[in-house]
């Protein structure tokens, strides 16, 4: 196993695509969610008040800016949450998600304001569609005469090139611990509009229960009532959908990620492309940069200590994003240790850059330098963001908690000396390490064991409620539970319903060796070549899955391989167009040669081809096109339900490089970490908000 340090090599892990196939152009998806809540404003004329569900502030932030929505009448906008509204305003327009606890909230202020005679006219939008419940909840009290209710369809937001997310936090506890369903019906419609926008998917093929629900909801609706495809043509550029339903591997969120923005996400908080840093880290700063300057290298040989202004600072949210940020793309996908080594040789590059000008002696010269200047500038800042943010993380790495977690993830991994482990934990627990941490290692003990004695996890249940509180119990609950069932005792008592067992049954071991899951420290020159550089060991089962259906050979071996056997064999032309391993991408033909892998699963398997006409200037039926390489590069969309993390959207891009003809646009109902599901499922709540008056 590799060693608990953040450790692998950044020169083949993540450097940058020279690809020429051109990324499907999902920019299209933002313009289309702008213009929905354009016209759902305009629906209603003259000045108005907008009254923002909190959850809804960031994922409205990265498809409009507050400019844009005075531009459209809005006078004020206030968050949504109990108490009264006060609105200078005849136009009131509330903005949510269709929940219970909001819309008594709205109920109670169009209550308020009848009894002390304020006259408005109410607009309720809610998101991503209206509901029956919410119609019942008015009614019943008292004050559906007095609202409008429409909707505002909010559906895909891109977060990157090639990243689309639904934004919905909540999506996996309503599913896996609600049993609400709703966020099914909303990704089906989602994925509709992908194909209204790119053409139908041939095939599509998931793993899960929840996943299979979702591929019968689409190709039920691809085929209308009568079960016929008329007027649904395949896509040219679509060559099949992934569904993976997030209880299909557990494992990879509850691990620590170790990529720079898993980190991020992990220890400071990254959210809706957006991330609270130090005010002095986004002033503009023009003097040109030196190489010391490039912030510490996170090795643990080095000692650097993070400025406590830094620390002590006043935060602000920034929207960081590969758009607007220069370094970004470079950074967000290495593992963390490289990140200081990358931003040493940004810095060296940037100042020798700035040096330029002092070798300008001619008018011309001095002009080409000014017109680079601007981009300098940009970078330059960039890179002390960066830096700042490095400073930030690298001490938390250093903690006797982050260090200790990460060894008993390790070890758990490889199962290694279990009792050991289960030890530590409970050390951690009368250490008082934060709750989130000590949940996701139970959790993952559980399900690489096979579950936790049963009266040794009853004890650590008790220190955990007597460590924490017992407003915790019902956490608890939720995760020995079906069907989230992530936390068991072994054997399973008598009673325990049949999905309980079915569900206690992963197959943690046999897949492991199947999906070639672990690398080993004597296999460490593989794991800078592997997608387990994003957990410095560790292959996340559910990029093994995706691998499994569009780069077969990845599972079974490294790809980077074959390129250094090429080299070896004297076949430099073969290893120069292949790139670093990459080989033409094979055909989507389903599960073939894992069918057994797969089946040992738990959950339904999913493979539909559908039978769709070829596209509008002629060609074979899908069904046939499906078995031939294509001449152009297709787009392999995977949807993860139930959430994704940072760590996993940077070893799919990985697997991306690797091939030749095949992208990859990953979809999400959101991004999610093993902390943000705990507290999720705890009813800790992060969402934006704490004064009246909203922004986005």
């Amino acid at each position: 196993m590799a060693a608990a340090s953040t450790s692998t090599s950044d020169d083949q892990t993540s450097r940058p695509s020279h690809d020429t196939d051109v990324p499907l152009d999902i920019s299209v998806l933002k313009e289309i969610a702008r213009k929905g809540l354009v016209d759902a404003l305009n629906s209603v004329n003259g000045a108005k008040t907008l009254v923002l569900d909190p959850s809804l502030a960031g994922p409205l932030g990265l498809v409009t800016e507050v400019a844009l929505l005075k531009h459209h009448g809005v006078d004020k906008m206030f968050w949504l949450e109990p108490g009264p509204l006060s609105s200078t305003t005849t136009n009131i327009v509330y903005l949510c998600r269709p929940l219970i606890k909001w819309i008594k909230i709205i109920a109670d202020q169009i209550k308020r304001h009848g009894r002390d005679g304020q006259k408005h006219l109410y607009t309720l939008l809610l998101v991503p569609r209206t509901s029956t419940l919410v119609t019942r909840i008015l009614e019943e009290e008292g004050v559906l005469g007095d609202v409008t209710i429409s909707s505002y369809n909010l559906q895909f937001i891109p977060l990157a090139d090639d990243v689309l997310s639904l934004e919905n936090e909540a999506a996996f506890k309503e599913l896996w611990v609600d049993g609400d369903e709703t966020v099914l019906f909303n990704s089906m419609q989602a994925l509709v509009s992908l194909q209204k926008l790119y053409g139908s998917f041939p095939r599509i093929v998931g793993k899960g229960d929840y996943a299979a629900k979702l591929a019968h909801l689409l190709t039920r609706h691809n085929h209308g009532q009568g079960g016929s495809a008329a007027g649904k043509v395949a896509s040219e550029k679509l060559d099949s959908l992934i569904i993976l339903d997030r209880r299909v591997d557990m494992i990879s969120p509850l691990l620590t990620q170790l990529t720079y923005a898993g980190l991020m996400d992990e220890l400071i908080g990254f959210k809706n492309s957006h991330i609270e840093v130090p005010v002095s880290l986004l002033n503009a700063s023009n003097a040109p940069p030196t190489a010391p300057a490039a912030g510490p290298s996170t090795s643990p040989s080095t000692g650097v200590a993070v400025p406590a202004s830094l620390t002590k600072e006043k935060k602000k949210k920034h929207h960081l994003s590969t758009a607007t940020d220069p370094l970004l793309a470079e950074l967000q996908d290495l593992n963390f240790s490289a990140v200081g080594r990358r931003l040493n040789q940004t810095a060296r590059r940037l100042d020798e850059d700035y040096k330029l000008r002092h070798k300008a002696e001619t008018v011309s010269q001095l002009k080409d330098f000014v017109g680079r200047l601007g981009g300098l500038q940009s970078e330059h800042q960039s890179l002390r963001l960066h830096t700042g943010l490095s400073e930030l993380l690298v001490p938390h790495t250093r903690t006797e908690e982050f260090n200790k977690s990460l060894e008993i993830q390790q070890n758990l991994l490889a199962s290694y000396d279990v009792n050991n482990q289960i030890s530590a934990i409970e050390d951690l627990i009368s250490q008082g390490a934060d709750m989130q941490v000590v949940i996701r290692l139970l959790c993952l003990a559980s399900i690489t064991t096979g579950g936790i004695k049963a009266k040794t996890l009853e004890n650590i249940k008790r220190e955990l409620l007597q460590a924490y509180g017992y407003n915790y119990l019902p956490l608890l609950l939720s995760l020995s539970s079906p069907p989230l069932a992530v936390l068991l005792p072994t054997p399973l008592p008598p009673s325990a319903p049949p999905e309980l067992a079915a569900t206690a049954k992963y197959p943690f071991t046999s897949l492991r060796k199947s999906l070639r899951l672990l690398i080993e420290d004597n296999e460490i020159e593989e794991l800078e070549n592997d997608i387990s550089y994003v957990y410095s060991g560790w292959a996340p089962i559910s990029v093994r899955l995706v691998q499994c259906v569009a780069q077969k050979g990845g599972v079974l071996s490294n790809p980077a391989e074959k390129e250094k056997k090429a080299g070896e064999e004297g076949d430099a032309r073969k290893a120069r167009e292949g790139g670093v391993g990459r080989v033409q991408a094979h055909p989507i033909v389903g599960w073939k040669g894992f069918e057994d892998t797969i089946a040992s699963i738990p959950g339904e398997t999913v493979d539909i081809v559908q039978s769709l006409p070829g596209g509008p200037e002629g060609g074979v039926a899908a069904i046939s096109t499906l078995m031939l390489p294509r001449e152009q590069s297709t787009t392999t969309v995977v949807f993860f339900l139930g959430g994704c993390t940072y760590t996993e959207i940077a070893a799919l891009r990985w697997v991306g490089r690797q091939n030749k003809g095949r992208k990859f646009l990953i979809a999400t109902t959101g991004i999610v970490s093993g902390k943000s599901m705990v507290e999720s499922i705890a009813g800790i709540s992060n969402a934006s908000g704490g004064t009246k008056e909203a922004g986005l």
